[in-house]
């Protein structure tokens, strides 16, 4: 089987796997990460290959819609890879990358770094910002039915792991305890790029939406 066989059967997995998945992490989350990797690779010293399956097996069973189980995805992927006749290093790899990549909110570390993770993860924290990013944030807070705004309620910038998992905050909380720290973490200098103009648009976005609030325009 070709690398690009693999790559269509794993498309298709996907799709399946995730067809009545949240909004913000379905299908189309999955693709414009793809896409957003395939661009970044090009400017960068990686196996392409790792990367499109990294990108595309990232959320396959995303631990914030399994209890907070980790495990899970890794699982899934290692098996559906293993069927598919995958290298083992390619797998590894591949493991290292959906383990490593997720914004876990307080000092946490990863533990694994490798070029291919830095290109699927900046690609991942693209979709995060923006306009795109944006409308996702909302999507997820409608879906756990979090208020919009609360401004007795203040971001919390020092949350552990465990806390920032278990947050109820509003969701416009959101933007201060992950959205906006995402342009200082990328690891590539076209994520930097891409990530300077998403994250102004959400600086001028949150300007706007204060003014609304207030009833000043």
């Amino acid at each position: 089987m070709t690398s690009e066989d693999i790559i269509n059967k794993t498309i298709s997995f996907v799709k399946h796997t995730l067809a009545d998945a949240e909004g913000g992490h379905d299908w189309f989350h999955i693709e414009r990460v793809y896409k957003n990797a395939l661009l970044i690779a090009k400017s960068e010293p990686v196996e392409t290959f790792v990367v499109s399956l990294g990108a595309l097996l990232h959320d396959i069973a995303d631990s914030k819609f399994h209890n907070g189980d980790e495990t899970i995805g890794p699982k899934v992927a290692r098996e559906f890879l293993f069927k598919m006749n995958v290298d083992s290093s390619v797998i590894e790899h591949v493991v290292n990358i959906i383990e490593n990549i997720s914004f876990k909110g307080g000092n946490e570390t990863q533990t694994f770094k490798s070029p291919e993770l830095d290109v699927v993860q900046d690609a991942d924290r693209l979709d995060a910002i923006g306009a795109i990013g944006i409308a996702r944030c909302f999507n997820y807070g409608g879906f756990k039915n979090r208020p919009l705004y609360n401004p007795d309620i203040k971001p919390n910038l020092n949350m552990t792991k465990e806390a920032y998992k278990a947050s109820n905050a509003p969701t416009i909380n959101h933007f201060y305890e992950k959205l906006l720290l995402l342009k200082d973490r990328m690891n590539t200098n076209t994520g930097k790029r891409i990530a300077e103009e998403r994250h102004k648009f959400m600086e001028l976005y949150l300007k706007q939406f204060y003014s609304e609030w207030k009833g000043l325009k």
